[in-house]
């Protein structure tokens, strides 16, 4: 196996809190509190080969000194040989260290058995002092088969510079190699030794290898807790199928679940599991699924292929085959390579909840350990957001995951009629709930058993959509909030593909027929059909029914996207954004709104999440009718009939529509298209065409003034090069404002009665 070193993010996270073997240190834990998610991932395979481990306190104490009697017993535990201690217990090699000292074994296998160190000159070996990085340095490399000839030079600058150039110090300064070695300090040595190679050996060149153990690479770790063949939950099992059973009475606290590394086996037993350097894990919640593109809600794109590794409540697929599952919304947690390649996809936070905890007070953290199984070190996400438990409210479910050691929150509630069931009301495995059947974790059956079908019922949602609890409909601070865009609304019916990524139906209640006028059933069916492709919030009206009430408003003030605000109210990192145009609704991210600002008039509707911060913003009209911007094109049919297209940057925006309009083609216009582009135009009137407008006119990228009045340039703004006879869009660095602005030193604009730029024109007799 190739040496391999540390990547500069895992180096960074052990520098800041890593820790090394107190050895006299009682009762250790595996409950790494003071250790980041990193850092504790890094440490697990040390932990488990028994060469680290945390006190009693569930803390590490990363930045405490590393003695030379508690090295000696790291050297003999990474070399796998415990099982010769025995015969050096009872001899003494140094004077001040008898065989009644705790470490007296391994200090003399470590100086006689496997030469690795050495006393002082008094003859002494003081096991107490300090070990400095020189002193650390020199041990390992004698570890790995160096002698002093091969090395030479002066002490301890030459080992020092020898270690570095095998990557035995990777991620240290050597220029302190008379300085105490933190246990931080220890565990990069100790995981560099891990994955270096031996000197002077012919048939293995791995020091894992080397200390007898077996190796195998590539292997993704899936689960910690698998059955193994003693029939105790707590063996690995790996994405090919394989389950190993742990070695010792040494047990996985999952942080290394999801990760691609080396098996290192103990005979058939797992030793450790040693990851392979990597860039990070992130997580992510998807804006938009472009084939083999994943664009998040932030905007940033992650290329993938037909083949890429995808992980699916624990069996192992491909995106060609798992695309089909993910859906804007959907948590991804994506594990990508040094080169920020993506290796392999968890959906979801990492793993498939199996439990949950229901926050019951407002700030509360209460049983969130029990889900961890006692693993420290976690980090906290709530909607896809990074939380605290000041962000924790009452009803919201938590639920673990172990493959990314995060907590994942979610305050997802939905109100509606209990339907049916499976296998019985009193404990149920699946809840159906407005046409959808909803999976039921063991820990919510309680809950749930207090319900029958017929009941109207309040599900409490985990992450990945499943019940982790259920309360009356009313219940203070548990009022459904599901909301989502009505995909089909027909014949009496309606699907809501929920922003969760739920798909719920049911038959839509237009309310009583007899003894009402036709023009209002009529009335009521057309309101009904324009909510097709509109954001609507699910309401509960009666057994096998849906209601549906349209979103709007909730908008105070411009959307600035540069400092990420809408009015007075921040974004939230995960922020769902949508486009309404006359075809319907479109999902989107902020980098499609360009730089901003956006006006008030022009954002049909925001919600705020628990914090306050802005999750849900549309753009665009909303409406019986929606206005339109773009250029005109006449055609005639075979009659004689005059009809009038409109296309702008997307191509074709409107038409052809018969009209009546005396209006020539290649005028710039606001049309307004009757019930969302399906009816004609129920007005057309040419923009208010402002020529020759020069570029020390322009304030920036949003705003201009001709003749003493300011006009905004909206993100949404339109612009045409009139030499290429085409629309202008924006490249990787500039945008559509930019790219106009610089292309000649005049320009021609069109405005909308309300003061909005809605189409810059270029090119022509401009130079």
């Amino acid at each position: 196996m190739k040496k391999r070193v540390l990547s500069l993010l895992l180096l960074a996270a052990m520098a800041a809190s890593l820790l090394a073997l107190p050895a006299q240190a009682a009762a250790p834990s595996n409950r790494f509190y003071d250790l980041n998610g990193d850092a504790f991932m890094t440490v697990e395979p040390l932990r488990l080969m028994g060469i680290m481990d945390g006190y009693s306190d569930g803390n590490f104490r990363p930045n405490s000194q590393i003695t030379r009697a508690q090295f000696c017993k790291m050297v003999v535990c990474a070399l796998n040989a415990e099982d010769e201690l025995g015969l050096y217990r009872t001899v003494t090699i140094y004077p001040d260290v008898k065989p009644s000292h705790w470490a007296a074994a391994y200090i003399n296998m470590a100086a006689k058995g496997k030469k690795a160190i050495s006393g002082f000159s008094d003859g002494k070996f003081y096991p107490d002092r300090t070990v400095t990085l020189g002193q650390a340095a020199t041990i390992l490399l004698r570890t790995l088969g160096y002698k002093d000839e091969n090395i030479g030079g002066v002490w301890p600058d030459s080992y020092l510079s020898f270690a570095a150039s095998i990557g035995l110090t990777d991620g240290l300064d050597t220029s302190l190699g008379n300085a105490p070695l933190s246990r931080a300090d220890a565990a990069i040595l100790f995981t560099n030794l891990l994955r270096a190679d031996v000197q002077g050996e012919k048939s293995v060149s791995n020091f894992l290898t080397a200390a007898g153990l077996t190796v195998k690479q590539d292997m993704v770790l899936v689960s910690t807790n698998a059955r193994g063949p003693d029939g105790k939950e707590t063996a690995m099992q790996f994405s090919n199928g394989e389950v190993y059973q742990m070695a010792g009475d040494k047990v996985s606290n999952g942080s290394l679940n999801g990760l691609k590394g080396t098996l290192v086996l103990d005979g058939t037993r797992v030793r450790t599991f040693l990851p392979d350097a990597r860039g990070e894990s992130r997580v992510i919640h998807v804006a938009r699924i472009d084939g083999y593109q994943i664009t998040d809600r932030s905007g940033a794109k992650y290329t993938v292929t037909s083949d890429t590794t995808v992980f699916f409540q624990g069996a192992e697929s491909s995106w060609g085959k798992a695309s089909s599952w993910v859906n804007p919304g959907t948590t991804l947690t994506l594990y990508l390579g040094t080169a920020g390649n993506v290796e392999f996809i968890f959906v979801g936070g990492g793993d498939s909840s199996t439990e949950a905890v229901i926050v019951y007070e407002r700030y509360s953290v209460k049983g969130f350990e029990s889900l961890t199984g006692g693993v420290g070190g976690y980090t906290i996400y709530k909607n896809g957001c990074r939380a605290t438990g000041k962000d924790m409210r009452p009803y919201d479910v938590a639920t673990y995951s172990s493959a990314t050691n995060t907590i994942r929150v979610c305050d997802t509630r939905l109100t509606g009629y209990y339907e049916s069931c499976t296998p019985s009301p009193t404990e149920p495995a699946t809840i159906r709930v407005f046409g959808h059947d909803f999976d039921v974790l063991v820990t919510a059956r309680d809950t749930l058993a207090k319900f029958r079908p017929g009941d109207q019922i309040t599900l409490l949602l985990t992450e990945d959509n499943k019940v982790a609890g259920a309360v009356k409909p009313g219940t203070m601070d548990a009022s459904a909030n599901a909301i989502g865009i009505a995909t089909s609304v027909s014949g009496g019916s309606a699907t809501v593909k929920l922003l969760c990524g739920v798909e719920v139906s049911g038959a839509v209640d237009l309310g009583p027929e007899a003894g009402v006028p036709d023009s209002v059933l009529q009335f009521r069916q057309e309101e009904l059909s324009r909510m097709q492709n509109r954001l609507v919030r699910v309401t509960s009206v009666g057994k096998g029914y849906i209601g549906l009430v349209r979103l709007g408003g909730g908008v105070s003030g411009a959307l600035d996207l540069e400092k990420k605000r809408l009015g007075a109210s921040y974004l939230a990192e995960t922020v769902n954004v949508f486009r309404y145009t006359p075809n319907g609704i479109d999902t989107i991210t902020l980098d499609d709104l360009g730089p901003g600002p956006i006006p008030n008039g022009e954002i049909s509707y925001a919600h705020t999440n628990w914090a306050g911060q802005v999750d849900v913003i549309a753009v665009g009209t909303v409406g019986k009718n929606a206005t339109i911007y773009g250029r005109t094109s006449i055609s005639m049919n075979d009659r004689d009939f005059s009809y009038i297209s409109i296309y702008n940057d997307g191509g074709l925006a409107a038409g052809p529509f018969r009209s009546t309009y005396d209006i020539a083609g290649g005028v710039y216009v606001a049309a307004e298209v009757t019930d969302m582009g399906t009816g004609g135009f129920s007005s057309l009137k040419p923009l208010t065409a402002l020529k020759d407008v020069p570029n020390a006119s322009w304030t920036g990228q949003s705003a201009v003034t001709v003749d003493g009045r300011s006009y905004a340039i909206p993100v949404t703004v339109m612009a045409y090069n009139k030499d290429t006879k085409s629309w202008i869009s924006p490249s990787e660095t500039q945008s559509i404002v930019e790219i106009a602005h610089a292309y000649a030193k005049k320009c021609d604009m069109y405005a909308s009665d309300d003061g909005v730029i809605r189409v810059i024109e270029v090119g022509g007799d401009f130079r």
